[in-house]
């Protein structure tokens, strides 16, 4: 066989990945460099602004974003985070927003635009509740992790000095997404941002859960977040490589999906993942061009809807099917 290929990788630990960081699930014909980066979306930025990896985990809307504007990297339909998003708009008890379409005409905060997060709530505002985006005010105290991006007309920052937290507390916003706006219900997971009290904010779909399921029974879409991009130059010369890292992950999927269904695997992951598979089935991180196509059109229509790419992308613009990557040889 010919001699293994050195690859920088920065992937992030999640409790299915794990194998193949610590080297026991090998990647066939790759010697891996793994790189941490905490939080990920440090590597985000390094990504898409210096092509810093060879194999990157990536959020999904970043990648379109970049590969629309010309990235010399390409997805695989390796998907190592997923999560349906009707729920996470929270608005204040008393603010009179009863409905999606009620924050037309509001402000609303978010970390960025681009947030993958913010993309699927807004995805599902749209064509599931008939919310006018154009008629939203979106509120951002980050920069976009591409730096081509040009930003809708509807879209502002916050003044200098001022956060989203603070804006919101204050009525100067209406609404924000949760965690991506900087503000979390007290004991809910916020990224390190500020915390605030239960009693404050409301989700503005209170049974999200029920929304979701059916949601997920009509069209398929399951929102996916952690996307495995990797360089043109790399795939040109290896293509093989694209199948050699869907085996790997595959494999490291599976072995803790046992774990998973055995009760061994633990924690707030687990539980988030033992309940997704009571609305999507037994494998609740699908891997596969076609198992996640609804998945994948979805983002990419929403993304040229919502302003965030200049054009349409087609599925093969998009993706390598490692199904049908040679083998190594």
């Amino acid at each position: 066989m010919s001699q293994k290929v050195r690859l920088k990788l920065a992937i992030a630990d999640h409790p299915h990945t794990a194998a193949i960081r610590d080297g026991s699930i090998e990647i066939e014909g790759v010697d891996a460099e793994f790189v941490t980066v905490k939080p990920q979306i440090g590597a985000f930025r390094r990504m898409v602004r210096d092509v810093e990896f060879d194999v990157c985990e990536l959020a999904p809307t970043t990648y379109i974003i970049a590969r629309s504007y010309g990235a010399p990297f390409v997805g695989l339909p390796i998907f190592v985070v997923r999560r349906f998003h009707h729920g996470g708009m929270l608005v204040k008890p008393d603010s009179g927003i009863r409905h999606p379409k009620d924050l037309e005409g509001k402000k609303v905060g978010v970390r960025a635009y681009s947030v993958t997060t913010g993309v699927w709530i807004r995805q599902v505002f749209i064509d599931e509740y008939g919310m006018d985006n154009d008629k939203v005010t979106w509120i951002v105290d980050d920069e976009e992790h591409v730096t081509q991006l040009q930003l809708p007309a509807n879209v502002q920052h916050t003044p200098e000095g001022v956060s989203l937290a603070d804006m919101m507390a204050s009525d100067q916003i209406q609404a924000g997404v949760e965690a991506a706006a900087g503000i979390g219900r007290t004991g809910a997971p916020t990224g390190g941002w500020q915390e605030v009290d239960t009693s404050m904010y409301v989700d503005l779909i209170p049974d999200a859960a029920e929304a979701e399921a059916e949601y997920y029974a009509r069209t398929g879409v399951y929102p996916m977040h952690g996307t495995i991009v990797v360089k043109d130059e790399i795939l040109a010369e290896h293509p093989w490589i694209a199948r050699s890292l869907n085996d790997a992950f595959t494999r490291a999927k599976d072995e803790w999906l046992a774990k998973l269904n055995s009760g061994e695997a633990t924690g707030k992951g687990a539980d988030k993942y033992r309940a997704l598979q009571e609305i999507v089935g037994a494998d609740p991180l699908p891997y596969g061009i076609e198992e996640n196509r609804a998945t994948i059109e979805a983002l990419e229509q929403t993304a040229f809807k919502q302003g965030l790419t200049p054009r349409r992308m087609t599925m093969e613009e998009l993706f390598v099917d490692p199904a049908k990557a040679p083998v190594r040889v």
